[in-house]
């Protein structure tokens, strides 16, 4: 019987990973879209200086917009622009298995992770490095967006990646119950 019992609970724990793993691909994919959209968008009608100022802006408004309880979207990197999307260390370890997972192999794209933690539910997907990234992130930024992004983000360590690089990642929680 406590076989039953315990096989019943791993099934049913997996299926609820596999469904809050669904729910957060889907926060993402919007997300990230809205995000491109406005990022794409504001580089091609006014260029990367223009861009630097939506994302500084745009971006947190958009990942409150998608972040609906018990849901809260967020990103982080292990070289970051924003003081405010530092990984914690749990976080950081995540971010450098992904580096070793690409190391591996891993394409970039396919490379997630999901954890239950004592107070949510993680989902982190790695972003890829993609070329409209490389006008504010690359190894040769242009001097005006470089210096636009030293005063909007004065500890910036976000410049230097290449395409396909992992940029950083979103990151999904679900509160626990006691934690909401």
């Amino acid at each position: 019987m406590r076989v039953i019992l315990l096989f019943s609970s791993l099934f049913i724990s997996s299926a609820a990973f596999a469904s809050n793993a669904d729910e957060a691909r889907q926060t993402i994919k919007a997300f990230s879209s809205d995000l491109k959209q406005v990022l794409v968008s504001t580089m091609k009608q006014s260029g990367p200086l223009a861009a630097i100022s939506v994302c500084n802006t745009a971006a947190p408004a958009i990942a409150s917009q998608h972040s609906n309880s018990p849901w809260q979207i967020s990103r982080s990197a292990l070289k970051t622009r924003s003081s405010d999307n530092q990984p914690d260390a749990w976080l950081k370890n995540v971010l450098l298995n992904f580096e070793q997972r690409k190391l591996n192999g891993e394409p970039v794209a396919s490379i997630e992770y999901q954890e239950q933690r004592p107070d949510g539910w993680y989902f982190v997907k790695a972003i890829p490095t993609q070329k409209a990234c490389l006008a504010c992130h690359g190894s040769q930024i242009d001097p005006t967006v470089s210096k636009k992004i030293a005063t909007l983000y004065p500890n910036d360590q976000a410049t230097d990646f290449k395409l396909g690089d992992i940029r950083g990642a979103f990151v999904v929680k679900r509160a626990s119950e006691n934690h909401q």
